[in-house]
C-alpha cells in the first residue's frame, strides 16, 4: 500500500505539471494592460503599453512586444511593490529618458528600496541612461551625495539635453523612447 505522503507528492507533482501547462508562456499581447508595463515576455523581450484609436474614434490601450531584449530575465511581471518603490507608472504609454531629468524620479530609482530590490526596473533605466551617455551607478552615487549637483552635471554634460538646450544643439540625440 502507498503511504499518504507518497500519494500527496504524486498528486502535487501532477498538479504542478498541469498548472505549468495551463499557464504557459508570458506573451505580451495576452497580458492585461494593468500589468503590461515593466513586464518581460518568455522570449526575453520587454512588454510595452501602447495606445490606439478604435473604429469609434475612442482611445484604447494594448500590450505589445517591443524589440528590446532583456539579457538576464524572462517571464517576469514586475511587482506592485517595485513599481511603488521606484516611482514608476504602469499606465504610462512608452517610456522616455526624460525621466532622468526629474530629480524626484532619479531619487526614487536610486533609492536603496528600488536600486537594490528591483533589478528589472533598474536594468531598464540603466539602459535608458546609457543611451544618453550616462552611467546610472555614477548618477545614483551623485544623487545620494549631492542631488542638486547631480542634476547640474547631467544637464551640463549634454547627454540629456532639456527642451531649451535641444533648440541650441543641432543634431543632438533625441530622448530614447521604448
Amino acid at each position: 500500500m502507498s503511504s499518504p505522503i507518497f500519494l500527496s507528492l504524486v498528486l502535487f507533482f501532477a498538479s504542478s505539471l498541469f498548472l505549468q501547462g495551463a499557464l504557459g508562456e508570458i506573451v505580451c499581447e495576452d497580458l492585461p494592460t494593468e500589468v503590461c508595463s515593466f513586464s518581460i515576455a518568455s522570449s526575453g523581450k520587454r512588454c510595452l503599453l501602447e495606445n490606439y484609436e478604435n473604429n469609434n474614434g475612442n482611445t484604447g490601450y494594448q500590450c505589445t512586444t517591443s524589440q528590446v531584449m532583456v539579457e538576464r530575465m524572462s517571464e517576469y511581471i514586475e511587482t506592485d511593490e517595485c513599481v511603488k518603490a521606484c516611482g514608476v507608472d504602469r499606465n504610462s504609454v512608452g517610456i522616455s529618458s526624460d525621466t532622468l531629468l526629474e530629480p524626484q524620479s532619479v531619487s526614487k530609482i536610486c533609492s536603496p528600496t528600488c536600486y537594490q530590490s528591483c533589478p528589472n526596473i533598474v536594468d531598464l533605466y540603466f539602459n535608458l541612461a546609457a543611451a544618453e551617455g550616462v552611467f546610472l551607478p555614477d548618477l545614483c552615487e551623485k544623487q545620494r551625495s549631492n542631488p542638486h549637483r547631480a542634476m547640474i552635471e547631467l544637464l551640463s554634460s549634454g547627454a540629456a539635453a532639456g527642451p531649451a538646450a535641444s533648440e541650441n544643439l543641432a543634431g543632438a540625440p533625441a530622448p530614447v523612447s521604448i
